[in-house]
C-alpha cells in the first residue's frame, strides 16, 4: 500500500476543491467511499471471522442488513484464541483475504481486538481475551495473513470499547496507566509489527471525548507516538460533529452518503476554522487508501469451497479447551453405547449474533460428525431442551433421561442460544439457562459417566457443571466446521490443544468491574484500573474455577529447569518441555513476569510470552522465548512514557496463570526517569531526582542535621514527615529555605541537567 503522502496520492487530490476533497471522508453507500477524479472508490465488507459482504443485489438497504453471500465461517475470536496459535490465526487471515479479493472487497472490517475487562460484554465473542499481550500476537497474525493476500485490515473498536450498553453515548473514563498498559498496549503492538491498513475508532468517548473527534488519541498517540501511517474510519455511524472530527484525525466517516457533513467541512476550511492543510492531509490519505487498494486488487482470485471448510475445521480442532477429565473418560472409545444429547448437537450453536454473522457455506452437524467416527459404537440421541421452547423442557428432559439411563456414556451439549448474546446488549449474569443445568442434575442421576461439551460467546458460571460432569471440553464458539471438530475431539483424531484466554471466576460478584459494569449517567468508571482479569484475581488471591491459560491434553508434560539471559533488547528464556504421556499432544508453554519489589503497584505475574509446541510420546523438545526488552516496561504517569523499572524480576514457566511449573530470576538496566520538576513536586520526589537531589540535600542540612536526626526529641521521623510536602511551600514558607526567583532557578537547572556553580545557600 503507497504511503499516504507520496507523489501520487499528493496528484491526485491536487485538482480537487474543499467540498470534493471532504466527499473523499464519507462514504457513498453503506459499504463503499466516495469515487471521485481519478481515485477509486473502496468497497469493505464486515469481518473479522469471515466474509460477511452484502448480495450486490440487496447492496442499496440503507442498513446493510441484508443477505450477504456465503462465506467460510472461521471461529469467531472468542475461539480462534483458544488455539494460543499467531501463525493460526495468520492462515486464518489469509483465507479470509483470499475470500474477499474473489468478492471484490478491498477492506476487511477486523480484527475486533478490545480488552474483555467484563465477561458479560455482550460482544466478547469477537475479542480475543483479557490480556493484551495474547491479544496482539493473535491480532498480528490475523492482520498480516489479511494483507498478504493484498486485503486491508481495520483494526477496531479503537478505543475502550468494553460495554455494548449506551455503547454510542457512554464515556469510558479510565487513568492513564490502564489506559496505556491495558487497553491501547494491543493496538500500539499491532499498528507497530503488522501496520494495517486502517484502523476503526469506537463509538463510546474516552474521558469525556468521543473517539471519532479525539485528537489525543487519533493524532498524537495513534500517528505521533506509533507512526499509524494508514486512514482512520469511523465506525458505522460514530460521528458525531464532522468538523471536529477531521480536525482530530479522522479520515473516513461511515456510513454515506453525508453530504451535509461535506458541506460543513468544506465551509470550515472556507472560514479558516478548520485549517485547509488538514482537510488536504486527510484527503491524501484516502487517496492513498483507495489507489493501494485497487493496486493490490486479484480480480481473478478463486477459492475452493471444501479446501477452505477442511482448513475450519484444523483450526477449530485446536481451539477447543478440555477443562476437565476426570478418570480419562476422553477420548471416547468406538464401541458401546454413547448417548448424545442436547440441542446444540443437531442445531448447533458457532457464531456470534450481529454485524459480524456469516452466511457459512455449510455447518457440520456434530450429531453427524459423531456417528461418522462411531465405529461400532451405537449413538442415541435425544434433545434434552430447547431453547425456544421452554414448556416442553419436562417432556425433552424426560426423553433425555431415558436415553442416557440405557447408555455407557452420555455427551451432553450444553450453552447459550443466540438469542441470549449478541452485539447490541450485555448479559445481565453468567448463568446456564435453568433447564438445562436441571437436565444435567436429571441425567447424572442415571448415568455415571457425563462429557458437557460447552458452546457459548461469553463467560459461563461453571460450577455446577464441574461438580455433575466427568469430562468438560469448552468449544466457546468454532465456526461452520466446529460439529467435525468436536467429533475429532472427542474420539481422539485431534488433541485437544487450546486453552483458555479469560478466566472463569467462581461468581460473578469476584469479576474485577463487578461495581463498574456497564455504566451509568453515560460514564464508565474503570475503577479496577491495571487489575484486569487474571491480575485482578491473582493480586487478590481470589479462588477461581479456572485460570487464564488453563487446558489440558490427552498426554501429560513435564516441564524442566529454565534459563533467562538479558540482552540490551530482548531477554531470551529457554527450557525442555517433554511428553511423559502415550499419546502426541501439543502444549502452550506461557511465560510470566513477576517483580516482587518495586516502586510502583504491580499484578503478581503478567504474561510476557509464550509457545506452542507438539511432541510425540516420550520425546523433548527444546522451548526457546524471546521477550522484548519493552515487555517488561510499565507506563510512568509522571513521566508520561513507558519505563523499565531496573533491578531482579522472576520469570515462570507456566501450563496457566496458576500453575507455575518452573522459574528463574533476571536482572534488567532500568531506564533512567526525567521527571520535570515543579513547585508542585515534593520533598520525597526531589531528593530522588538525581541533580536536584543531592543539592536539595546540602540545602536542608542545617535543618535536618547531618544524621538527618531532627525531630527525634518530637518521636518523629523529620524525613518521612515533611517528605511529602510541595517544595514550593517546604522553601517559601517553612524556614526561608529560598527566595521565590532562587526556587525557580533551582528547578529550571534541575530540569536542565546542571547544578549551581557556587556552594548551595540561600
Amino acid at each position: 500500500m503507497p504511503d499516504p503522502v507520496s507523489t501520487t496520492a499528493t496528484d491526485a487530490i491536487a485538482g480537487l476543491g474543499n467540498e470534493e476533497r471532504a466527499r473523499l471522508g464519507s462514504g457513498r453507500d453503506f459499504w463503499t467511499t466516495e469515487p471521485i477524479g481519478d481515485i477509486p472508490s473502496v468497497t469493505m465488507s464486515d469481518g473479522p471471522h469471515g466474509l460477511r459482504h452484502q448480495d450486490p443485489a440487496h447492496a442499496g438497504d440503507a442498513l446493510g442488513v441484508g443477505p450477504s453471500i456465503p462465506a467460510t465461517c472461521f471461529p469467531p475470536a472468542v475461539g480462534l484464541s483458544q488455539s494460543w496459535d499467531p501463525g493460526l490465526a495468520e492462515q486464518v487471515g489469509a483465507a479470509i483475504g483470499r475470500e474477499a479479493q474473489a468478492a471484490g472487497v478491498q477492506i476487511v472490517l477486523g480484527p475486533g481486538i478490545n480488552i474483555k475487562r467484563d465477561p458479560r460484554c455482550g460482544r466478547n465473542f469477537e475479542y480475543y481475551s483479557e490480556d493484551p499481550h495474547l491479544t496482539a500476537a493473535l491480532a498480528t497474525g490475523w492482520v498480516r495473513g489479511l494483507q498478504q493476500q493484498g486485503v486491508g485490515a481495520s483494526l477496531k473498536h479503537f478505543a475502550a470499547n468494553n460495554a455494548e450498553f449506551d455503547r454510542m453515548r457512554s464515556s469510558s473514563d479510565i487513568d492513564p496507566r490502564p489506559l496505556r498498559e491495558i487497553y491501547l498496549r494491543a493496538f500500539q503492538r499491532v499498528v507497530t509489527a503488522a501496520a494495517p491498513w486502517t484502523v476503526m475508532c469506537s463509538y463510546n468517548k474516552i474521558n469525556g471525548v468521543y473517539a471519532a473527534q479525539n485528537h489525543w488519541l487519533l493524532t498524537e498517540v495513534l500517528r505521533g507516538e506509533w507512526g499509524f501511517a494508514g486512514a482512520v474510519v469511523s465506525d458505522w455511524g460514530a460521528v458525531d460533529d464532522r468538523v471536529a472530527a477531521v480536525a482530530a484525525g479522522l479520515d473516513l466517516a461511515m456510513p454515506g452518503a453525508d453530504e451535509v457533513g461535506d458541506r460543513r467541512v468544506a465551509e470550515a476550511v472556507q472560514d479558516g476554522s478548520l485549517p485547509d492543510s488538514t482537510l488536504a492531509t486527510t484527503a491524501r490519505r484516502m487517496a492513498a487508501l483507495a489507489l493501494g487498494a485497487a493496486g493490490n486488487a486479484r480480480p481473478h482470485t478463486r477459492w475452493d469451497i471444501d479446501e477452505q471448510h477442511a482448513l475450519a475445521r484444523t483450526v477449530a480442532a485446536r481451539c477447543a479447551v478440555l477443562l476437565k477429565n476426570e478418570n480419562a473418560v476422553l477420548p471416547l472409545e468406538p464401541r458401546g453405547h454413547i448417548a448424545v444429547i442436547g440441542e446444540f448437537a443437531t442445531e448447533p450453536r458457532y457464531q456470534g449474533g450481529g454485524s459480524s454473522h456469516v452466511n457459512a457455506t455449510r455447518v457440520d452437524i456434530a450429531l453427524d460428525e459423531i456417528r461418522a467416527l462411531a465405529g461400532d459404537a451405537t449413538i442415541g440421541h435425544a434433545r434434552g431442551f430447547d431453547t425456544a421452547n421452554a414448556a416442553a423442557a419436562a417432556d425433552l428432559r424426560a426423553e433425555a433421561v431415558a436415553a442416557a439411563a440405557e447408555a455407557d456414556i452420555a455427551v451432553l451439549f450444553l450453552g447459550l442460544a443466540a438469542a441470549q448474546e449478541s452485539e447490541g446488549f450485555d448479559r445481565e449474569h453468567l448463568e446456564l439457562p435453568a433447564d438445562q443445568l436441571e437436565l444435567l442434575a436429571a441425567v447424572r442421576a442415571v448415568q455415571s459417566r457425563i462429557v458437557v461439551v460447552l458452546a457459548h460467546g461469553g463467560v459461563l458460571r461453571l460450577a455446577p457443571i464441574v461438580d455433575s460432569a466427568d469430562a468438560i471440553l469448552d468449544t466457546a464458539l468454532l465456526g461452520q466446521a466446529g460439529g467435525g471438530a468436536i467429533a475429532d475431539l472427542l474420539f481422539g483424531v485431534a488433541d485437544p490443544g487450546g486453552r483458555l484466554t479469560e478466566t472463569v471466576p467462581v461468581r460473578l460478584a469476584d469479576v474485577p468491574a463487578y461495581d463498574n459494569f456497564p455504566g451509568e449517567n453515560g460514564h464508565v468508571r474503570y475503577g479496577e484500573g491495571i487489575f484486569v482479569g487474571y491480575r485482578w484475581y491473582d493480586r487478590r488471591e481470589l479462588e477461581v474455577t479456572y485460570p487464564f491459560g488453563h487446558g489440558l491434553s490427552y498426554t501429560t508434560f513435564e516441564y524442566g529447569d529454565i534459563q533467562a539471559t538479558a540482552g540490551d533488547e530482548n531477554v531470551t528464556v529457554t527450557l525442555r518441555i517433554t511428553n511423559t504421556g502415550s499419546r502426541p499432544g501439543r502444549e502452550i508453554v506461557q511465560i510470566y513476569r513477576g517483580r516482587e519489589s518495586s516502586a510502583v503497584l504491580r499484578a503478581p505475574r503478567e504474561l510476557c510470552g509464550f509457545a506452542a509446541v507438539t511432541v510425540e510420546p516420550g520425546a523433548a523438545h527444546d522451548v526457546t522465548v524471546v521477550i522484548p526488552r519493552d515487555e517488561f516496561a510499565y507506563w510512568n504517569e509522571p513521566a508520561g512514557r513507558w519505563v523499565v523499572e531496573g533491578g531482579e524480576y522472576t520469570l515462570f514457566a507456566a501450563a496457566s496463570s496458576r500453575d507455575l511449573r518452573a522459574r528463574t530470576t533476571v536482572t534488567l538496566t532500568g531506564d533512567q526517569v526525567m521527571v520535570p520538576l515543579t513547585r508542585e513536586s515534593s520533598l520525597a520526589e526531589v531528593m530522588a531526582h538525581p541533580v536536584a537531589g543531592p543539592e536539595l540535600g546540602e540545602r536542608l542540612r542545617p535543618l535536618l542535621g547531618d544524621s538527618g536526626s531532627a525531630g527525634a526529641d518530637l518521636g518523629i521521623d523529620m524525613v518521612q514527615m515533611v517528605g511529602s510536602i510541595p517544595i514550593g511551600r517546604l522553601a517559601l514558607t517553612f524556614g526561608g529555605l529560598m527566595t521565590a526567583a532562587q526556587l525557580d532557578d533551582f528547578l529550571d537547572r534541575a530540569n536542565n541537567g546542571s547544578r549551581a556553580d557556587s556552594d548551595a545557600g540561600p
